[in-house]
């Protein structure tokens, strides 16, 4: 066996797979992009088998690169955006779409499921509240608006469960998928009945929870033959894209928070034991015995690609950048509300919407694209609120994600939520932590502190003492305008379905 090690990401945007050395080389890195698609309001789906296709095209690549063999790669970990829901029929196959975590199309059939159960009690036993995270919701959409797709399932599973599968042919379940789906006990670690009865899904569906570092099979020869790795190479579970994130930036010890600036924003913080607030997710560490709370908001830096897209498809992000770099902190008046997917935590609110307040026609495209990073700020600070009012210090934060080598969008961030933002240099993010668990699946790593070995920090973010006040000002209005408008955001959104 060699002592390479493959981490493969499965990201909202793009897929990444990377070669790594246990003696902290990154040998190869390579991604290709994938299509988050919305054909109605709310919704957010994806096709499991361009992520398969991307995989299948990036291995290769990475081992040429690296000018190394198959024999070479000792194990396989793979991560990716959690709880994604894919569905496959008797015989492997993808059924629909998959229904990404930020899907917000089941609001109906959230609230039919909280009517049929005890929220105080769905709390203590699955972490989190039944809300736009959840799968319950989704799969009760499905039965009800598609009954053919709902009649030939066979399997449930999240998106790099699916990638597993078609490495190994084996149907298993990551334990962070099985918890951020809300049809999973923290209590028995098992299934929750309660919830799988109230869907009609039986247990059948699931396969057997796995911990990150467990291998669950090795490469099969199809799989062997369509990406070039050696048959029965070991892989891994793997993890949630966002905790494999946070351990691969360092985060070990309570106190320490990681700030996501991806196609979804997220908010991390490292708990040494297990505490439970409904305006958060909860998460397993990959560490054994800790625990992530865990903010997500439903869009972030896909707002960002949407609005260079839309309105700047020939400009850069760098030139858009530098643009609304000058203009002052506030945008002359302008306020966004990020809730273009609804939003998840803390308010989660699938009826939420985007809002840009306060136009004139002095306002220009510069001024638009500073509200956005702003508004996507302010809901990162929202979250550090929920954080301290648990009593919680914050001692470190660092920040990781596409948006990182933004030279405005951490400046904003920073500024907002008045802390500095440590960088890491050339950090692969999800597809690092999936690596390294492989690696600690084989024995190719003996203590979680070994991740220290890729991690350096280059640079530090700090923060404006006056635009840190200026904005503590303005995110009290952008509290409010959410709070005043949210009966209306409801109608608009009914009148959307």
């Amino acid at each position: 066996m060699g002592n390479l090690i493959i981490g493969i990401d499965i990201g909202t945007t793009s897929t990444k797979v990377i070669l790594i050395s246990p003696s902290g080389q990154l040998l190869a890195e390579m991604s290709m992009g994938s299509e988050l698609s919305s054909p109605f309001p709310g919704w957010a789906e994806a096709n499991p088998d361009k992520w398969w296709e991307n995989v299948i095209t990036l291995i290769p690549q990475c081992i040429r690169s690296a000018n190394v063999t198959a024999d070479e790669v000792a194990a396989i970990g793979v991560s990716g955006m959690v709880p994604t829901v894919v569905l496959l029929d008797g015989e492997g196959r993808v059924l629909r779409p998959s229904i990404q975590q930020n899907d917000a199309r089941a609001i109906k059939q959230i609230e039919i499921l909280q009517s049929k159960t005890d929220h105080d009690e769905i709390l203590s036993c699955t972490g989190s509240a039944i809300t736009q995270q959840s799968v319950g919701p989704k799969l009760l959409w499905i039965q009800q608006h598609e009954p053919e797709v709902w009649s030939k399932i066979e399997h449930v599973m999240g998106s790099y469960d699916y990638v597993n599968y078609r490495l190994t042919g084996e149907y298993t379940i990551e334990h962070n998928w099985a918890l951020e789906s809300g049809l999973y006990s923290l209590l028995t670690s098992d299934w929750l009945d309660e919830i799988l009865t109230n869907t009609q899904s039986p247990r059948s569906w699931l396969g057997p929870v796995c911990h990150p570092s467990k291998v669950i099979g090795g490469v099969t020869q199809d799989a062997a033959r369509e990406t070039g790795l050696a048959k029965g190479t070991p892989v891994v579970a793997g993890s949630a894209d966002h905790v494999a994130s946070a351990f691969s930036a360092g985060l070990q010890d309570q106190g320490q928070l990681l700030i996501k600036l991806g196609g979804a924003g997220d908010v991390l913080y490292v708990l040494n034991q297990l505490l439970v607030d409904e305006r958060l997710y909860i998460d397993y560490h990959v560490i054994p015995d800790k625990f992530l709370l865990n903010g997500c908001m439903a869009a972030s830096g896909s707002i960002i690609r949407w609005f260079q897209e839309e309105f700047a498809p020939e400009v850069s992000y760098a030139i858009l950048d530098s643009q609304a770099a000058e203009i002052a902190p506030g945008a002359q008046g302008l306020v966004l509300l990020p809730y273009f997917l609804g939003e998840k935590t803390p308010i989660h609110d699938p009826q939420a919407r985007g809002v840009l307040a306060g136009l004139t026609l002095s306002h220009t495209r510069a001024h638009l694209y500073r509200a956005i990073l702003e508004g996507i700020s302010y809901g990162f600070l929202h979250h550090i609120e929920v954080i301290q009012s648990l009593g919680l210090q914050i001692e470190r934060t660092r920040v990781t994600n596409g948006g990182s080598k933004s030279t405005l969008w951490p400046q904003i961030t920073s500024d907002v939520l008045g802390v500095p933002l440590e960088h890491i240099a050339d950090h692969p993010g999800s597809s690092l932590g999936a690596a390294f668990v492989a690696g600690m699946g084989v024995d190719l790593f003996h203590s979680w502190e070994e991740v220290e070995r890729f991690i350096d920090i280059t640079k530090i973010t700090e923060p404006s003492e006056e635009n840190t006040a200026f904005y503590k000002e303005r995110y009290s209005l952008y509290r409010q305008l959410y709070e005043l408008n949210k009966p209306l955001l409801h109608r608009i959104s009914d009148n959307q379905s």
